[in-house]
């Protein structure tokens, strides 16, 4: 119901039995409503979904350079608060460039059409301006955390927009391999938060793992959405290649990802043998799925898997590595 009261137009909350509960005036609602919407378009515009999923990554790096070098967290609050800030800002900076590099083939694609790079609501001019402040001030922050944490979100920042976004993307199979690099920088930045030592197995286990994840998690992605990256013209390897191509190379990689297991050692057997686990499990997976499944239920089984590994081993990494100085 509305009502008027003076200038100001109220709209009236009926409770149980039809009594009145509350009055709110009807431009608070319109406010909370544009509220809302500028907020989801800045989520939109930054990719928040793959600002948190590398954020939990990064942390995880983080608790494994606190493990390693015996530190408490609550000795590091400064450090770790600046790496999510500094890491958050330079992986939302590297969503918007993506997305305004990518207009084109997003307005193709069902699962981009609405980003708001393509419907209009963020221009050219805008996405710049948030790309840029968002990536300089991101890289003070990290280097405020350590100097090395800002050279691998630099690296981070710059291999997925320049190498990956603008060169391989549109060009060749391999963009994927290309993307990765980009994708595996996040756990460096958080051990660089605390450790200068990146040659440390636990800190090349946890990139090289990350590396090695992203190419099934990616090619199973690809299946899902043949026939968009086909109509958007984007040489994805089941494109490009086939299915059954991609099928095998999925399983390459997933062999080389149980080895990974091996460096894990140096953290914990227990971490070692959770990566081996899961890795065989995918593997079985993927290769009696492949058999028996339609392709686009296989890969959709191996899209959900992946999620489920890395959500498993990065929870077990951060958590062995937070509870284990306690014990």
């Amino acid at each position: 119901m509305n009502a008027i009261y003076g200038n100001i137009r109220w709209r009236e909350i009926a409770g149980k039995g039809g009594h009145i509960v509350e009055r709110v005036p009807n431009n608070t609602l319109s406010l909370d409503i544009q509220t809302r919407s500028f907020t989801k378009v800045v989520f939109d515009t930054i990719k928040i979904g793959i600002i948190k999923s590398n954020l939990i990554a990064m942390f995880a790096g983080l608790c494994m350079a606190l493990y390693v070098e015996q530190l408490s967290i609550f000795d590091q609050i400064g450090p770790i608060v600046l790496a999510l800030i500094g890491s958050s800002l330079v992986i939302g900076s590297a969503g918007v460039f993506n997305n305004l590099y990518d207009r084109d083939i997003d307005a193709v694609m069902e699962r981009t059409r609405k980003r708001p790079t393509v419907t209009g609501q963020v221009g050219t001019k805008s996405g710049l301006m948030i790309g840029f402040s968002t990536a300089v001030l991101g890289t003070i922050v990290l280097y405020l955390a350590s100097p090395l944490a800002a050279l691998f979100g630099y690296l981070g920042l710059f291999l997925y927009v320049v190498p990956y976004t603008m060169w391989t993307k549109r060009r060749t199979i391999y963009n994927t391999e290309v993307g990765s690099l980009s994708g595996a920088m996040p756990p460096l930045i958080g051990w660089a938060a605390i450790s200068n030592d990146i040659t440390h197995p636990a800190a090349l286990a946890i990139f090289l793992m990350m590396l090695i994840w992203q190419m099934p998690h990616f090619y199973a992605i690809a299946i899902r959405r043949m026939e968009e990256y086909r109509a958007a013209n984007i040489p994805m390897l089941p494109v490009v290649k086939g299915i059954r191509r991609t099928y095998v190379q999925m399983n390459a990689y997933l062999v080389a990802l149980l080895l990974s297991s091996l460096l894990f050692w140096s953290l914990h057997p227990v971490i070692a043998l959770t990566n081996a686990a899961l890795s065989v499990w995918w593997i079985v997976l993927s290769v009696s799925g492949y058999r028996r499944k339609p392709e686009n239920k296989w890969a959709n089984s191996m899209f959900g898997f992946s999620l489920l590994h890395i959500t498993v081993l990065m929870l077990g990494i951060i958590g062995y590595s937070l509870i284990a100085p306690l014990l």
